[in-house]
C-alpha cells in the first residue's frame, strides 16, 4: 500500500501562486509515476498534471500548462504542483495519486485532497 498526505492548499486572490505537497509514505514510490487531479462541486475529477518516476517527463491539462509546474524529489517521497497565476476556474479540491502498478499509468492511489479557493 501506498499512502500519500497532501498539504498546502488554502485561499488565494485571481493571479496569485500557492504550493501543494504531497507526501508518499509505505510502499516505495520512486518507479511510479505521481499525479495531481482536481474535482470542482458539481463535477467529475479531472486531471492536472503527471511525472514520470524519473522526473524528466511531465504531462499537463491544456488549461494549466504554462501557469502550474508538477516536479517530484524521489529521495523525500514527495511530489510537488506549484500554481502561478491561479484562475477562480481553478477552485477545487486538488488530491495526489500514485500508480498501483508501476509504467501503467493507472492512478489507484489517492490523497484525501486539499481545498484550493480562488477568490477573483
Amino acid at each position: 500500500q501506498v499512502q500519500l498526505v497532501e498539504s498546502g492548499g488554502g485561499l488565494v486572490q485571481a493571479g496569485g501562486s500557492l504550493s501543494l505537497s504531497c507526501a508518499a509514505s509505505g510502499r516505495s514510490v520512486s518507479n511510479r509515476a505521481l499525479g495531481w487531479f482536481r474535482q470542482a462541486p458539481g463535477k467529475e475529477r479531472e486531471f492536472v498534471a503527471s511525472v514520470d518516476p524519473n522526473n524528466d517527463k511531465t504531462y499537463y491539462k491544456d488549461s494549466v500548462r504554462g501557469r502550474f509546474t508538477v516536479s517530484r524529489d524521489n529521495a523525500k517521497n514527495t511530489v510537488i504542483l506549484q500554481m502561478n497565476s491561479l484562475r477562480p476556474e481553478d477552485t477545487a479540491v486538488y488530491y495526489c495519486a500514485a500508480e498501483r502498478w508501476p509504467g501503467t499509468g493507472d492512478f489507484d492511489y489517492w490523497g484525501q485532497g486539499t481545498q484550493v479557493t480562488v477568490s477573483s
